[in-house]
């Protein structure tokens, strides 16, 4: 399952890697591509929050494993998983600085410690905390994301109030800013990019930390509930299994249909896709990716002896190493510093370096582990944690 979801997640961060960071948001950012539109949207159908979703759902079940190994060796389980997580932390915001923007190992690691204080609920009150956190901070955001995407829509019509004006040509005013801020560190050698980066913008890992901790400290939590609940234990049953499968792919992937397919109809306005991206699409991520967890428990005893499945798993076991090493291999094709693709190639090519990044997050993880029987960032970081060297 990690496996999938670390190389679900490189779908939807290539474009990042290749592009400005609102090119996350709409196909027609830095500028429009009619192959970068049909990929743009099977990404987000497929894989926008619902891989990302499940990582943070294992995320989570992984605390509770560790903490149950740490109790077992006899340590105290909640501070070595504290230190385990600020090293985190710090990996992420090293992530950042020196590569990429889009890290997602510094929200993991805050929102984790936060997680800490309730890992020894019941799985039921975990869930329903979890749950109840999710859906009442996306609805309330929803709430405000629709007023806008219907002001946004009566600009566009010529029928919107002087005001509802002027704040739609000042958003695309910080577009415009962002996007060549964003290029011009795209651009940029390497030293230059980590200045500009830390001078620019040095806590903007705690700003991310913010702005999604209303989708990763719930399912980190919901995790956590479906690990002790016996989830991945095999104590649900399969027919439990399918249903979820079922419901969570089939509803969270026709409404993600239904999103794309308005904002493609209506020329993806910018505003409304910002909310696409976040509060409206909540639910659709939410139920896709538990769809895709319940999928993949059926799937694989079924297929666990054949050589993909091998390969998915031994990728997953380096999930760490695999997130870092296509960060490093995708910069160093889109990056100035390199070989300087980003922002000039077309979006619709984007599909094939997806599949050279597949193609060596899949190679090297299952000779290595073999020989070493653990991934070089995962030893580092088990060390740290430790205090082994």
């Amino acid at each position: 399952m990690r496996g999938v979801a670390v190389l679900g997640i490189l779908a939807i961060n290539v474009t990042g890697f290749w592009g400005p960071t609102l090119a996350s948001f709409s196909p027609l950012l830095p500028r429009p591509d009619p192959g970068g539109t049909l990929w743009f949207a099977a990404a987000y159908v497929l894989f926008e929050g619902k891989m990302r979703g499940l990582f943070t759902l294992l995320f989570g079940a992984s605390m509770v494993l560790f903490a149950e190994a740490a109790d077992r060796r006899g340590a105290h389980a909640d501070w070595v998983q504290a230190r385990r997580l600020c090293w985190l932390a710090l990996f992420g915001y090293a992530h950042y600085l020196l590569f990429w923007w889009g890290d997602i190992l510094f929200p993991y690691a805050v929102c984790g410690l936060m997680a800490l204080s309730l890992r020894r609920l019941e799985p039921a009150p975990l869930a329903a905390a979890a749950l109840v956190l999710f859906l009442v901070s996306h609805g309330l955001d929803a709430i405000s994301d629709i007023a806008g995407i219907a002001a946004e829509q009566r600009v566009l019509a010529g029928r919107g109030s002087p005001a509802e004006v002027a704040e739609q040509a000042a958003m695309m005013g910080r577009i415009a800013v962002s996007i060549s801020a964003d290029m011009r560190i795209l651009n940029a050698g390497f030293l230059d990019a980590l200045h500009l980066r830390f001078t620019a913008a040095p806590f903007l890992p705690f700003e991310t930390a913010g702005a999604t901790f209303a989708e990763t400290f719930p399912l980190i939590l919901l995790g956590m509930a479906a690990l002790r609940s016996g989830l991945f234990t095999g104590e649900w049953s399969e027919r439990t299994l399918r249903r979820i499968a079922v419901i969570g792919t089939g509803a969270g992937g026709a409404l993600s249909l239904a999103l794309i397919g308005w904002s493609w109809t209506h020329q993806f306005p910018l505003r409304a896709m910002f909310a696409m991206m976040g509060s409206l699409a909540a639910l659709p991520h939410l139920l896709m990716a538990f769809g895709y967890l319940a999928a993949l428990l059926l799937l694989w005893p079924r297929l666990a002896s054949s050589a993909a499945a091998q390969h998915l798993a031994a990728a997953g076991r380096c999930a760490f190493t695999n997130y870092i090493g296509t960060t490093v291999m995708m910069t160093a094709l889109f990056s100035g510093w390199g070989l300087a693709l980003g922002g000039t190639l077309p979006r619709g090519l984007l599909p094939l370096f997806l599949l050279l990044g597949w193609a060596a997050m899949l190679v090297w993880p299952k000779p290595w582990l073999a020989r070493f029987g653990i991934g070089p960032l995962e030893g580092l970081w088990r060390q740290l944690t430790w205090w082994k060297i």
